[in-house]
């Protein structure tokens, strides 16, 4: 596996504000609004301005600034219903779903839109989600080998009319879901994406996984992230795709785009990002190398709570451009996006920032003397 050809685009995706409080945690003004109505518009727009993918955040319960919350499949079904092209990918846990009971549910909403569900399957950092609703909570690693069950169960029984599977975690017998999901050139089954830095992580991805996200990484940090799930994807001969987390500020002027930073970081709820700080202190820390989500974080990166700000897609159109085509390089297929005020920030992130990294894709086309093709 090598990095995305010079030709095939770099997708897009955006996180849904299904959760009050927006996408930092910070008392700046965020024209940005959780609710159903809002975000019926918004899929409309992102899908009207380049975006390919929605993904829909999962939280249970009160926390970090999140006061409100809407369950991720269920919205995510309903912006399908919104759209006619958008990918929408629903953020779940294992441990607090039944991968049967998931897959018919996902494999129906996959039927419903014409074969746009996905899923994001969360391993788990706050505790509280599980022990509050009865659940044993798992050390790291064993979060991680539930996840792999998990994800093997679903693909399974996406594709098997008889299903079978005897683990540790989940017992499938004889199992058929029907509808089955749209199947494709490509797609044999919904995409299943999935996140973590940790070893853990990086090796679940490279057995079963389709898609990996990293959280907010430098370039160096990205590299070497792609370049160990490569490996373990080679040892299995498995296909792996790379996502990268970001947080967008786009601005006339790199200035502007920088006091922007500044003034969500002076006025963060110090509060909410220390709690958070210390409820996900043990999903790095009690890892054995000390790879694990937000193990090297600081309380700006925490802001945004999945390091966003470190990507770096801050400055003017062009210098964002410049970022976003030295990651493809890198490895990266698709860019997972946070915006401060959503409606005005991604119409005008398709209006200013896509065609400049579009004819930026046509020049490294060119570059690798490669046709272009009509999707750049």
């Amino acid at each position: 596996m090598t990095a995305p050809e010079p030709q095939e685009p770099l997708k897009f995706a955006y996180w849904v504000p299904n959760v009050s409080g927006g996408l930092v945690t910070s008392d700046i003004e965020q024209r940005t609004d959780w609710g159903y109505e809002y975000n019926r518009e918004l899929a409309v727009l992102a899908e009207n301005n380049g975006f390919d993918y929605a993904l829909t955040q999962v939280r249970y319960t009160a926390s970090y600034g999140a006061a409100y919350q809407h369950e991720s499949t269920g919205f995510s079904l309903a912006l399908l219903l919104a759209t006619q092209r958008l990918k929408v990918i629903a953020a779940v846990h294992p441990g607090l779903w039944q991968p049967g009971v998931l897959a018919k549910f996902i494999a129906s909403a996959d039927v419903i839109s014409g074969g746009r569900a996905a899923v994001n399957v969360v391993s788990g950092w706050f505790k509280d989600e599980f022990t509050g609703l009865g659940e044993p909570w798992l050390e790291h690693d064993e979060r991680y080998r539930r996840s792999e069950e998990f994800i093997r169960v679903l693909k399974r029984l996406w594709t098997d009319d008889h299903a079978e599977f005897g683990g540790d975690f989940y017992r499938i017998h004889d199992f058929d879901v029907k509808p089955k999901p749209v199947a494709g050139p490509g797609r044999p089954h919904p995409e299943v994406f999935q996140g973590g830095n940790s070893t853990a992580a990086r090796k679940l991805a490279g057995r079963v996984s389709d898609w990996y996200f990293s959280n907010g990484k430098d370039f160096a940090g990205f590299s070497e992230q792609v370049n160990e799930v490569r490996g373990y994807a080679a040892e299995n001969d498995h296909a792996v795709r790379f996502g990268l987390n970001g947080f967008v500020i786009a601005r006339e002027t790199e200035a502007e785009a920088r006091e922007v930073l500044r003034e969500i970081v002076a006025k963060a709820n110090v509060p909410a990002v220390e709690g958070f700080r210390s409820a996900v202190a043990q999903a790095g820390k009690s890892t054995s190398d000390a790879k694990g989500m937000w193990a090297d974080s600081e309380f700006a990166d925490l802001v945004q709570y999945n390091d966003g700000f470190r990507t770096g897609l801050i400055g003017t159109p062009e210098q964002i451009a410049d970022r976003a085509i030295e990651y493809k390089k890198r490895g990266a297929n698709l860019l997972l996006l946070g915006f401060l005020h959503y409606l005005e920030d991604v119409e005008h992130f398709g209006r200013e920032v896509l065609p400049v990294i579009r004819e930026k894709e046509r020049v490294l086309a060119r570059g690798a003397g490669i046709p272009e093709p009509a999707g750049i």
